[in-house]
């Protein structure tokens, strides 16, 4: 019986079977672009479900004196009647992407988001409402004690060139502490754009929270520091300079196409993913490295108009490229979207009075810039 039982211990007591383990799959790879073109397009479907862009960025009262001849050091002119407008260039774009925004890209409803700061003053009301009616989300916009709205002096030659003045203001208090509470505004977003009317160290923080959780991040990198851009801020998705913004931050005059894609290759050795070069009258510029690490150029034309007032045609543009890019368009189609919403602006008198709408922009491209 001792036996029978010490054998049928053993038995039980007998190593189980070893459990089959699958091996593991890899991962699913995104489909391979078709394009060098097509890579941001790409990055920005492989995100969560998100909705609009996001605006971090200035808010400035423009006053606009219209006169003749620009005046030299020392030169007084005489000026047309002074306007009042609202304007700074993340208000801008905030409004670029307000009125752009179409129901049939991701997410619907509101497109645009702002995060920015104002006084606590007249000024500070007027640009919130406007905002508002340009529907822009504008409760990430914080008001600031003691500190005047910023404001922006601004000339225009007959031309229809300008020159500007900005006194930052509030502006300049839109810090990295206010960033990290407005964190689910940047992290719901499909884009983000900025730009450098605001402390250096907020748009790098900026930046990073954007980049870390996938968001599409443009930087619009005006006004150009003269001693150069801060190396944090080149890593970004897209940098998109003017033609004279561009010489600041690569020493190479942007005349053409060719010099485009020396400047733009220069900027991409310092870690910028594209370069979109706003050439004015030339449209635009994109230069990138395709998956080999080879640079490529494309121009994307512009179109022939009118111009009145080039005041907030950048920022027209830079709001476009953020709404093509949001609602999945490839970075040459969004371009031609920014192309037409700028050449747009350069029609009308004004900051955010000259900003067209979606149809304005839909109808002008239907027609060939007619």
């Amino acid at each position: 019986m001792a036996k029978k039982a010490a054998t049928k211990k053993a038995r039980h007591a007998a190593p189980p079977k070893p459990r089959m383990v699958r091996e593991a799959r890899p991962a699913k790879m995104p489909a391979k672009a078709e394009s060098a073109g097509d890579e941001i397009e790409l990055a920005v479907r492989e995100l969560p479900e998100r909705a609009g862009v996001v605006i971090v960025g200035s808010l400035n009262m423009d006053l606009v004196a219209r006169t003749e001849m620009m005046p030299v050091p020392g030169q007084t002119v005489a000026g047309q009647d002074l306007m009042q407008n609202p304007g700074g260039k993340g208000a801008n774009q905030a409004t670029a992407v307000g009125r752009l925004w179409s129901k049939r890209g991701v997410g619907g409803g509101l497109g645009a988001k702002m995060i920015g700061r104002v006084g606590e003053d007249l000024f500070g009301d007027a640009m919130v409402e406007a905002l508002r009616l340009a529907k822009v989300d504008a409760t990430s916009i914080l008001r600031t004690r003691g500190v005047p709205s910023g404001v922006a002096l601004i000339v225009v030659d007959r031309h229809g060139e300008n020159a500007i003045v900005v006194s930052g203001g509030a502006n300049m208090r839109l810090s990295a502490t206010d960033l990290l509470a407005q964190r689910k505004t940047i992290e719901s977003s499909m884009v983000m754009a900025v730009q450098l009317e605001t402390p250096y160290d907020t748009v790098a923080c900026a930046i990073a929270l954007a980049k870390r959780s996938k968001v599409l991040t443009i930087l619009d990198p005006a006004p150009a520091p003269p001693e150069g851009l801060p190396e944090s801020l080149y890593h970004v998705d897209i940098l998109s300079p003017n033609q004279s913004e561009a010489q600041l931050l690569t020493g190479i005059p942007v005349r053409n196409v060719e010099d485009a894609r020396r400047a733009g290759e220069k900027i991409l050795a310092r870690g910028t993913q594209k370069v979109v070069f706003k050439m004015g009258s030339q449209g635009a510029v994109i230069v990138g490295r395709d998956a080999s690490g080879m640079s490529y150029c494309k121009h994307v034309p512009g179109f022939r108009v009118r111009v009145v007032d080039t005041t907030a045609a950048g920022d027209a543009f830079t709001g476009a490229l953020a709404v093509g890019l949001a609602e999945e368009m490839p970075l040459e189609d969004a371009v031609r979207f920014a192309n037409a919403a700028g050449a747009l602006t350069c029609m009308k008198s004004g900051a955010v009075a000259a900003i067209p709408t979606r149809a304005e922009v839909d109808k002008f491209i239907a027609g060939d810039g007619k």
